[in-house]
């Protein structure tokens, strides 16, 4: 009996010590939870933005395709190419940026075969908008731009 008795004794002397640890762990275990979720939550987000700007990227290089393909590229005449609206707005444009002179065939410079370069820069824009007029924070966008030359006969007339 004093061996029920002393259990009996201890027991009292406890008073919740394995309440309180595992009340601890339980706390512990939470904040790992809450924790992990606030990361998941954050990659996710990183993950949707980072394949919105890929999308935007290439809407613009598809922006630069149809400015190319919109030859033929004369200085004289403005090159009007129609922006695409839709899930991305795609605003190409080609100008006219300067002539050089093209060797002849002993590559002597200035003294040019009646060959020139005109030489033109074609830029894409591109942008997303989740909420079109207000700024979110899943927007994008995205500027390309693209150097060219067409090589024609050198004429007074061909040069703005």
């Amino acid at each position: 009996m004093t061996s029920n008795f002393q259990a009996m004794k201890d027991r009292r002397r406890q008073q919740g010590a394995a309440l309180i640890v595992g009340l601890l762990l339980l706390v512990v275990i939470t904040i790992l939870a809450v924790s992990g979720m606030n990361t998941a939550t954050t990659e996710l987000a990183m993950a949707r933005n980072n394949q919105t700007y890929e999308n935007v990227f290439q809407a613009a290089e598809t922006g630069i395709e149809n400015a190319l393909a919109a030859g033929p590229f004369n200085p004289a005449i403005p090159v009007v190419i129609p922006p695409v609206t839709g899930t991305y707005e795609i605003t190409p444009s080609v100008q006219y940026e300067d002539s050089t002179l093209v060797p002849d065939k002993a590559f002597s410079l200035g003294a040019g075969s009646g060959v020139s370069a005109y030489h033109f820069l074609a830029t894409s824009q591109a942008a997303y908008r989740l909420d079109p007029g207000n700024v979110t924070d899943r927007d994008a966008t995205a500027t390309h731009t693209q150097a060219f030359y067409v090589v024609g006969p050198t004429s007074p007339t061909l040069i703005p």
